[in-house]
């Protein structure tokens, strides 16, 4: 490390031109990245996707559907329209709502627009529906690709305005830490700079990896904090260091600390965003790989860009002073002796604290993201709400059983088994309606069937039917079930039904097994992740501070501090509170929480108990060392605290529901991680442990 600190600090100048010819040319395909990013992300290679896919290819089912609603509409209006919309060429087919009763109510009708499986970008498809649609009132547009379009463009204006909130407060806190206008922008350049890089590296990724819209919020959220805090913790130690030494010699001493404590602090929360690889949805795996890419950015930039910015600006680092920044060491030092006096009240007042704001973990409901992720101002939204209401749309749930049997189905025992199959999904006590070839063409049994199918009148006759179900040994069944297709009722129906034993090979879809399989992936997964997480922490954080005790009580309070916090984001959407409507808690939340605040939090246990350990090395007892250590870092963990807060909970501010609750979270665990715990909590402990803190 000393050796690549001469090396930043003798080419400062070229590292910097780098830098800039690095940014130049990567913001030209940061400008390219939203339109790169498709769906919301929720994606999983299962018997979902499969059967869609086979269902759409054989049979011409539609692979997805876009609703078009009109209002007081005439037949005529609504044709023309509809003639309109054939020009589009995706479009596999469109059903029109004249003289179908099941299409109307009222003064409101809807026509359906099926595409099959190969349309991979509906995005462009939209914009032509929109142009032919949107030319008279009265007329709208919902359905899945649309309300994916529709909150990847909430989701750019939410990063514009969280950065308009967030950015500009993060500078006055900088400020007041550090009281010159440089110094205070210097650490929001590096961040900017690294958030773009990033951007324009996803987009040369995104040929090769299909990237949700979520990453268009959670890579500058993570970025950018994380960039800024590690510019303030360097310039701070810079600061210090400038006291004692010279220019040059002030970074590389600062590299060989704070650098140490942000690669160690970078490691911990790369792991709790690497971790989210082993479940498989598609989400997981674009915030892991966005999220470790940024984060990695943050460093190299940290310790190359911003170190070499340093020795450029030299003392010019403190020019232009607006707040003269008076001493705190005397108010920390105050605090610090009172935590290390009374640690036994301060460690019950925090686990009393921190354990009421679990309850409400009790009433979390956790749901995928839908429409209801999607801000109530879009037509999309409204649209679809009122299908909802209107035509009962999504109040029943339809799921599709794909089966496949040697020699086929129109022989005596394949039309046998079909059959069997078909009284056993009507004898299931959710199932409203079943549809197969015998249904559609009212025969009642087998022996009909084959009646009327050799009927020497008209042999054939029912030819056609079947070969609408049936195609060589495949055959589909549809059952419409009396369940909202997102309930743990429909997903039950669908678990319970893989387990059966039909005597032939199948698979489900729909909207009821979409969901049962994103559930099950990230239940079962969840446990490895959090295992990955804790394990790899405890072994960096033991080698880091040659401790085992230092490792055991951070992954002990950050779980609790966890628990905490979920337990407030209940409080907040789930009951509805601080003039928010009642929403359930995104599923993704908890996973995401967990693994990106994990990492996070170390960041302040690195920076405080590095400068313990430090103290502690230099001969001081564990006491007084926890005092030191305490005191010279608690001002700069507050303002890196106060600055993820502030970048996280900007998106507060924000629209789209999950990245609103992402960012809530975020905020509210860092805020308890940063107070309760690593100024309160782990003081009090490192004083009751004494030496056995320090035991390897």
């Amino acid at each position: 490390m000393q050796t690549f600190a001469k090396y930043v600090t003798k080419f400062a100048k070229p590292i910097v031109a780098v830098w800039i010819i690095l940014f130049i040319i990567l913001t030209f395909f940061a400008l390219q990245l939203p339109s790169k990013l498709k769906g919301d992300g929720f994606t999983y290679n299962g018997d979902y996707q499969r059967v869609t896919a086979e269902l759409s290819e054989t049979f011409g089912l539609p692979a997805n559907t876009i609703f078009v609603l009109f209002d007081n509409k005439s037949d005529k209006e609504i044709e023309r329209v509809l003639t309109n919309l054939e020009s589009v060429e995706e479009i596999d087919k469109i059903t029109s709502p004249i003289g179908v009763e099941s299409l109307n109510k009222d003064n409101l009708s809807y026509a359906l627009l099926d595409f099959d499986n190969t349309v991979e970008d509906y995005f462009p498809v939209i914009d032509d529906i929109r142009k032919i649609t949107e030319e008279e009132k009265g007329i709208s547009i919902t359905g899945a690709p649309v309300i994916s379009k529709d909150t990847n463009l909430a989701s750019q204006k939410d990063l514009m305005t969280a950065e308009a909130i967030g950015v500009p407060i993060a500078l006055v806190v900088l400020l007041l830490a550090f009281g010159t206008a440089v110094s205070a922008l210097l650490p929001i350049i590096v961040g900017a700079i690294t958030v773009v890089t990033a951007f324009g590296v996803l987009t040369l990724f995104s040929g090769h990896v299909n990237l949700s819209i979520f990453i268009l919020n959670i890579v500058p959220m993570l970025g950018l904090a994380l960039s800024i805090d590690f510019a303030l913790l360097f310039i701070n130690r810079y600061r210090e260091e400038r006291e004692h030494h010279d220019v040059v010699g002030s970074v590389q001493i600062s590299m060989l600390t704070a650098g140490r404590s942000i690669i160690f602090s970078a490691l911990c929360v790369m792991i709790g965003l690497g971790a989210m690889v082993v479940i498989k949805v598609e989400i997981f795996e674009n915030i892991a790989l966005g999220g470790a890419l940024v984060v990695m950015l943050a460093i190299i930039s940290g310790l190359t860009l911003l170190p070499a910015l340093i020795v450029l600006l030299g003392d010019r680092l403190n020019k232009w002073r607006l707040i003269r920044v008076k001493p705190t060491a005397s108010r920390w030092q105050g605090f610090a002796s009172f935590v290390i006096k009374n640690p036994i009240k301060i460690i019950l007042a925090a686990v009393i604290l921190l354990g009421f704001a679990m309850i409400p973990i009790k009433d979390m409901e956790l749901t995928i993201p839908s429409v209801d992720a999607l801000p109530t101002s879009f037509d999309a939204r409204q649209t679809y709400d009122k299908l909802v209401e209107e035509f009962d749309l999504g109040k029943q749930a339809t799921v599709f059983m794909l089966a496949e049997r040697d020699g086929g189905w129109i022989e005596r025992d394949g039309l046998e088994k079909m059959y069997e199959i078909q009284e056993a999904l009507q004898n299931d006590p959710l199932v409203v309606d079943v549809t197969t070839m015998f249904t559609a063409a009212n025969i009642d049994s087998v022996d009909t069937w084959e009646m009327a199918n050799n009927n020497p009148q008209s042999p054939g006759m029912l030819d056609a039917v079947a070969e609408n179900f049936v195609q060589d040994e495949q055959m589909y069944i549809v059952a419409t079930i009396d369940a909202d297709g997102a309930s743990s009722e429909a997903q039950d129906f669908v678990r319970e039904w893989m387990d059966k034993d039909l005597g032939v090979d199948f698979a489900l879809s729909g909207q009821p097994k979409f969901n049962q399989e994103i559930f099950d992936e990230i239940t079962s997964k969840i446990g490895l992740a959090l295992a990955i997480i804790i394990i790899t922490t405890f072994i960096i954080l033991m080698i880091a501070f040659k401790s085992i005790l230092i490792p055991l009580k951070a992954i002990i309070m950050n779980v609790i501090g966890l628990g905490s916090t979920f337990g407030i984001l209940v409080y907040i959407f789930q009951y509805g509170h601080f003039g928010l409507e009642e929403v359930t808690i995104a599923l993704i939340i908890p996973v995401i929480v967990f693994c990106l605040v994990f990492g996070l939090s170390m960041d302040y246990e690195v920076f405080l108990i590095s400068r313990i350990q430090e103290e502690y090395d230099n001969g001081s007892e564990n006491a007084k060392a926890t005092v030191d250590g305490l005191v010279s870092t608690s001002k700069i963990i507050t303002s890196a605290a106060l600055i993820m807060i502030v970048i996280t909970g900007a998106f507060a501010f924000t629209n789209v529901m999950p990245v609103k609750q992402i960012g809530v979270g975020i905020a509210i665990a860092v805020a308890i991680d940063a107070t309760i715990i690593r100024l309160m909590l782990v003081p009090s402990l490192m004083k009751l442990f004494g030496d056995w803190n320090w035991w390897l």
